[in-house]
């Protein structure tokens, strides 16, 4: 799959299709493809992250505001890929601004991610959350489940690339009227979800608590954690939740919708942030 195709992000190439019949057909398929993106901040390398080319710089800035690195759209100065040739664009430099702090040694230990991992390298739990406190549990935050059900179906229009290749995520930022404000495509759903906040972080509009986060998957933890980081207090997922994404989300006070196929889904944590029109029944 070595040849380029139109669209950045995908590889085409001639494969062997196996037909109902018995026959065979040379055709040309197109792939997702899996490349890593090495982040450094000044001389110091923090991570690695295998992930889909395209949206770097929202990668990037995802990354440093869901690890705790930067909070704030001023704490970062530039974020450029690497120009030298031997970098192939898989290199990321940050600058940041004076005065911002950060660990070196600390950072390090992200090592390098998988796509399938958004969390390697983590000595425990706690550490998330003393990066990232509850969500003010007085704010009042409502969405309409007529809303809620329509966005799957406008995640799906809006996936280009997977319906091109049928292998890679998309995580969607979403208002309370339903309106997509961004959403990104990767190979990985962590970064995935880095691209989204990442392009939002840079437009300065964190926090998102009107906003919801929903990604074409299942939820794991850092997918919360993640939605947390960037201020998001709904978090929705067309598939299945894991037990430290649904115990993370109660007790950071955020709304956690998955299994959202309509008509029905399932609400795993701080339904009160749904408008519903019929009576929740008491577990």
């Amino acid at each position: 799959m070595n040849a380029k195709s139109e669209v950045p992000g995908i590889a085409a190439g001639n494969v062997v299709r196996h037909k109902a019949d018995g026959s065979c057909d040379c055709i040309t398929d197109e792939v997702t493809v899996e490349e890593p993106l090495e982040i450094r901040i000044g001389k110091d390398s923090i991570a690695i992250t295998m992930r889909t080319p395209g949206d770097d710089t929202d990668l990037t800035a995802g990354f440093l505001l869901s690890e705790g690195i930067v909070r704030r759209r001023a704490d970062v100065q530039e974020i450029a890929h690497c120009t030298l040739p031997a970098a192939l664009g898989n290199i990321v430099n940050v600058t940041l601004s004076r005065g911002v702090q950060w660990n070196a040694a600390s950072a390090r230990r992200f090592g390098t991610i998988s796509t399938s991992c958004g969390l390697c390298g983590k000595t425990s739990i706690d550490f998330i959350r003393q990066q990232f406190p509850p969500l003010d549990k007085t704010a009042s935050v409502r969405l309409a489940v007529a809303r809620l059900l329509q966005m799957p179906d406008q995640l799906r229009r809006a996936q280009g690339n997977f319906a091109r290749t049928g292998g890679i995520h998309a995580a969607a930022i979403f208002d309370l009227d339903g309106a997509l404000v961004v959403l990104r495509e990767d190979i990985g759903r962590h970064n995935a979800v880095d691209k989204a906040i990442g392009r939002a972080f840079l437009d300065a509009r964190l926090p998102l608590q009107n906003h919801l986060l929903l990604v074409s998957g299942r939820c794991s933890l850092e997918i919360v954690q993640k939605a947390l980081a960037a201020g998001i207090s709904i978090v929705a997922s067309v598939s299945a939740p894991s037990t430290l994404a649904v115990n993370f989300a109660r007790e950071s006070r955020q709304t956690l919708v998955s299994f959202l196929r309509p008509p029905t889904f399932n609400v795993y944590a701080h339904i009160e942030r749904l408008a519903l029109d019929v009576e929740v029944p008491k577990s």
